[in-house]
């Protein structure tokens, strides 16, 4: 898995379907809203990225709606037939 860096904050990507990641467009669309979800899903229809915050059981702010697990039904439901679509997991901090 790859990690990369986006705003001070450390991601591995674990899925990048039809080479959906890129890098300067998550950078500039990626806001402090997402930082309390484990994992960031971004897709692309008509030119334009969206991303979509999704979470472990384990956190705090957890629902079924934004379940990891339901990543899937998300993408096949909600997003643009085949479409490109990224899948980045935020690295925990060791402390």
């Amino acid at each position: 898995m790859k990690k990369i860096t986006i705003h001070e904050k450390e991601y591995e990507i674990i899925e990048d379907y039809k080479n959906g990641f890129d890098l300067s467009a998550i950078e500039e669309k990626l806001t402090d809203y997402f930082d309390p979800f484990d994992y960031i899903v971004g897709d692309w229809a008509y030119g334009k990225l969206r991303l979509k915050g999704f979470c472990d059981k384990t956190n705090h702010i957890y629902r079924e709606l934004n379940d990891i697990n339901n990543k899937d039904t998300y993408i096949q439901n909600e997003c643009a037939y085949q479409c490109r679509y990224f899948v980045l997991k935020k690295c925990k901090i060791e402390k």
